[in-house]
Order: structure tokens, then sequence, then C-alpha cells
């Protein structure tokens, strides 16, 4: 599950690099910052910039996901033959 981790660790540093951002201009522009305000501009901003540039590393991460349910759907399809021929 490296994918899992690559992915999630990238999202996290996006995450962080926005609040950063996002504060650091509200601070340039405004004389106080609302965190709440600044955390929802920055998980918005992150979100919308992971979705075009992560878009690798998730396809990535879908294919993986996609071959572990296959093949736990072909345990248990083998389990149950097993258990009807019993």
């Amino acid at each position: 599950m490296k994918e899992f981790w690559i992915y999630n660790l990238l999202r996290l540093a996006m995450l962080a690099s926005s609040v950063i951002i996002v504060i650091g201009v509200w601070s340039l522009l405004a004389d106080e910052v609302p965190l709440l305000w600044a955390l929802v501009v920055a998980f918005v901003l992150s979100g919308i910039s992971s979705w075009f540039l992560l878009a690798r590393q998730r396809e990535a991460l879908a294919l993986v996901l996609q071959q572990r349910a296959g093949r736990a759907s072909e345990r248990l399809e083998a389990y149950k033959a097993r258990e009807d021929t019993d």
C-alpha cells in the first residue's frame, strides 16, 4: 500500500502549504487573519489543486485498490465454490 501513503502524504503536504500560503497572503492584505476562514479557503484550494496535480498518484492508488478487490473477490468465489461442493 505504498501508493496509499504517497498519495495521502502529498495531500497532507498540499494542505499544509495551502494553509501557510493563505495565512501569509491574508496577513499581508489585512491586519487580522480569521483562522477558521483561512482554513476553509486552504481546504478548498488544496482540494482543487490536488485534483489536477495528484491525478497520477490517485490513478495508481485506484489501480492498486482495484487489484486488491479483484483478488479478494476471487478468493471469496473460490471459498463459495469449495463450500458448495462439500
